[in-house]
């Protein structure tokens, strides 16, 4: 049987099928359509202004790898006129954000982007290991997540960014709202699918891939020969998330667009006022300053509990009566550094400094 041709350019040799759309296409083409369906997803949902200064949240992986080379592709074509950085977060996981870290610091040569690094450790006086050695295996990611999104506002305004882009895909958010679903957690499964979020005090942050399969992205980074790393987390077999994974992949595998229908589902999901209502508004946390819809944020909540050995009080009601129950926090209790946003763009030094 000869070789097909590109479905789109009739010329070059179909090397690989999209299974996004099934097309059998070129690498030529498929990097030209790639690109454009990003640069569509970020002009239709004006996610920038020229002149603005972007933080890329660079963990190494194939996300966020892609995420950086397009982004810095998409500036020079399009002339977006954005000033672009690479954040990354160091959780202090031994055996894969060393590594993966050693791949952001190839990146920002790579590409020639300012590069900030952020630890847990500098932030919260505790890694990743120390606390899953304290808590063990079960609700870890909780930790992580909460930590990680705080630090990551953090560190964009340590670098005076307007924007934070993350390389979150469609399968991540398909995912997210079937967690929602499952969890029957009314409050995020309203705005899971938003491409831009931002709260009063915290810095814009935006999805670009928030239409591209993961399967596309992984394609584009093998066919570029980008270097990324590709190790798990070794922590995230026992979360929640992986269910959610392996249930979308068998959708995906029955019906490819099940992971776009799912995000669509997303989208259209109302919540009614009724249920807003009985939401909490957001204030500022009265020991870190950052945001919060109770008197302590998440993260403090999470910190206090560690340092109190009580490292549950910020996962179940139960055991935050029990902490409560022990009275008020120690005036030596190890606190987050108090939050204070920069609004003036353009406000860190030309030169930043690499902390790990």
């Amino acid at each position: 049987m000869a070789p097909k041709s590109c479905a789109l350019c009739k010329k070059a040799r179909a090397m690989l099928k999209r299974p996004k759309t099934g097309q059998q296409i070129c690498r030529d083409c498929f990097f030209f359509v790639f690109e454009t369906e990003v640069h569509n997803t970020i002009t239709e949902a004006k996610l920038f202004s020229p002149g603005d200064r972007v933080a890329i949240g660079a963990s190494g992986g194939k996300d966020s790898t892609v995420l950086a080379h397009v982004m810095k592709t998409l500036n020079e074509r399009y002339n977006y006129r954005l000033e672009l950085f690479l954040l990354s977060i160091d959780e202090g996981i031994t055996g894969y954000r060393d590594d993966s870290l050693e791949t952001v610091k190839r990146n920002q040569q790579q590409y020639d982007m300012p590069l900030k690094i952020l630890s847990y450790d500098e932030l919260y006086g505790w890694t990743m290991d120390a606390i899953v050695e304290q808590i063990g295996r079960k609700n870890n990611c909780t930790f992580c997540g909460v930590f990680r999104r705080q630090a990551l506002d953090r560190g964009a305004n340590m670098l005076g960014v307007d924007h934070i882009v993350t390389g979150h895909n469609a399968d991540d958010i398909a995912e997210t709202v079937l967690m929602n679903i499952m969890r029957g957690d009314i409050a995020r499964l309203g705005r899971c699918t938003s491409i831009v979020t931002q709260g009063e005090d915290t810095i814009r942050r935006s999805k670009p891939f928030k239409y591209a399969y993961e399967k596309e992205i992984v394609m584009y980074a093998y066919f570029k020969k980008l270097d990324y790393f590709s190790t798990e987390c070794i922590y995230s077999p026992d979360a929640y998330r992986g269910h959610a994974r392996a249930f979308l992949k068998d959708l995906e595998a029955a019906r490819p667009s099940a992971i776009i229908d799912i995000v669509h589902s997303g989208e259209a999901f109302e919540v009614r006022e009724e249920v807003k209502a009985t939401q909490k508004l957001q204030q500022t946390c009265q020991r870190c300053g950052y945001m919060s819809s109770n008197t302590l944020c998440k993260a403090c909540t999470l910190l206090e509990g560690l340092e109190r050995g009580m490292a549950d009080a910020g996962i179940t009601d139960r055991a935050r009566k029990r902490l409560e129950a022990e009275g008020p926090a120690p005036e030596n209790l190890r606190t987050i550094p108090f939050f204070r946003p920069t609004t003036t763009p353009g406000s860190a030094a030309s030169t930043v400094e690499v902390a790990i």
